[in-house]
């Protein structure tokens, strides 16, 4: 009697704690380096825990946060996950037994060796669990953990996508600020020129330039014109590859016109190499990503041993409905467990452990090399960083020593020292270093931020 009232609740207790059959999980050593190819020292010790600490620009704040919540790709991604969190529902229910509740009714007729036959009515009502697999060697139970982290992984690639995102949108407002401001100066470059080219036609008309000079002002005044076109062609494009990222067609971009900052963004310590395997989301997706490989070890090797399939149901059973649930019905039970022990499956589950194996190997190298991928990264960005800032500074200098060519070029021309052709060669110069200046700027941003990414972005984990 006292094994039979232990019974169910033993056999599942037992079954809740079975054991696993994976592997033990051992993260693989990182092959990278324990410092970055170049130094940071001048990059401070604090860093942003999210974008909104990072993005202090008013504009591109209210750009990116719109984007987050419009944008159709991150949609996509966000549903990805709703679909793994269910997959992961139905796959950790299996670790549980399902109680079903049962009513029927059964009429038959009976006859009897004598030839008497009559009908009989008999109604059923009970709770019981059908068919609930005892898990003794951990085969659901790494299946379920399997799902978790496959789970785990597909957020973890929400996160990927979200940084992702984030700076996409920066980058796309940058090369619209940056447009912006070369639009401004090739605008300035095109009326400076027009004023050129009538002040050459009518020294013309007096006989003082002769016909070179002026179709020399005449080819700079349409060299700026169409260079002014190109400008405006490739701002529309920049604008509407921003609007495609924010998720609204509809949304009116309205931005300043001041000139771009390379120091508007917050500093981020690159720290050491060691530290992406936190910061970095997409790593933590690959390790999610090998931990169910190891996990599907488990359920392919617990494939060898018996599985045991448990049915119960306890209820009452009265030939009359009215009476089934007064004291006269009769009590009836029924408790039906199931071996079954594979003895011929023609390799199946061998080779079902050998592809297990053979995938966790390959998550392996694919985390091994997603870790040295984002190691190469960062180095990219922090090499591209000092080089364009030593570019930065020498295209300022070259920037100013145009400006003042210009002035003094147009102190002799005015003074009749020098032609023309003087005064607009410089004059296309300065156009040059300053369109030029105006690039570096957005590239020193655009490589903040990319630093941004590649160190992981948001920094909460």
């Amino acid at each position: 009697m006292k094994i039979r009232q232990w019974g169910i609740g033993g056999l599942i207790a037992a079954t809740l704690s079975a054991c696993s059959l994976a592997p033990e999980y051992a993260r693989p050593e990182g092959p990278i380096p324990t410092e970055y190819h170049y130094s940071q020292a001048d990059i401070t010790s604090s860093a942003p825990e999210s974008w909104e600490q990072y993005f202090t620009d008013h504009d591109l704040r209210v750009l990116i946060d719109f984007a987050l919540r419009n944008n159709r790709d991150l949609r996509i991604t966000a549903l990805r996950i709703e679909e793994a969190r269910a997959q992961y529902g139905v796959q950790r229910a299996d670790r549980l037994p399902t109680i079903n509740a049962t009513a029927n009714y059964d009429r038959s007729k009976q006859i009897f060796a004598q030839g008497t036959a009559f009908d009989v009515d008999l109604y059923r009502v009970g709770v019981g669990i059908s068919n609930f697999e005892l898990d003794f060697f951990g085969r659901v139970k790494n299946l379920s953990r399997a799902a978790l982290e496959t789970y785990l992984a597909t957020e973890e690639a929400q996160q990927t996508a979200r940084t992702s995102l984030i700076t996409e949108v920066a980058v796309a407002y940058l090369n619209v600020r940056a447009l912006l401001e070369r639009q401004t100066l090739a605008q300035e470059t095109m009326a400076s020129r027009e004023v050129s080219y009538a002040r050459t036609k009518r020294r013309l008309d007096a006989g003082i330039d002769t016909a070179l000079e002026f179709k020399t002002a005449e080819l700079q005044l349409e060299t700026a014109r169409a260079a002014l076109a190109s400008i405006n062609r490739e701002h529309v494009q920049a604008l509407n590859t921003l609007l495609l990222l924010l998720g609204d067609q509809r949304y009116e971009v309205l931005l300043k016109k001041d000139p771009l900052d390379p120091s508007s963004f917050a500093s981020i310590p690159a720290g050491i190499p060691s530290e992406l395997l936190e910061r970095r989301p997409d790593i933590r997706a690959a390790e999610h990503r090998l931990k169910a490989a190891n996990a599907n070890i488990g359920a392919a090797r617990a494939a060898f041993f018996p599985s045991i399939a448990l049915t119960t149901n306890a209820g009452l059973v009265n030939e009359h409905f009215f009476k089934l649930f007064s004291g006269s019905s009769d009590k009836a039970w029924s408790f039906s467990p199931q071996l079954t022990l594979p003895i011929f499956d023609f390799g199946r589950n061998r080779a079902n452990l050998d592809l297990a194996t053979v995938r966790k190997n390959i998550q392996v190298a694919e985390y091994e090399k997603t870790i040295q991928t984002a190691f190469s990264e960062v180095n990219d960005v922090l090499g591209q960083k000092q080089q364009i800032d030593e570019q930065i500074a020498a295209q300022t200098k070259v920037t100013e020593a145009e400006r003042e060519r210009v002035r003094l070029a147009t102190r002799r021309f005015d003074k009749g020292v020098s032609n023309y052709l003087e005064l607009l060669d410089a004059q296309r110069s300065l156009f040059d270093a300053e369109q030029t200046l105006v690039q570096l700027k957005q590239l020193a941003l655009s490589n903040s931020i990319n630093l941004f990414k590649v160190l992981g972005g948001e920094w909460k984990v």
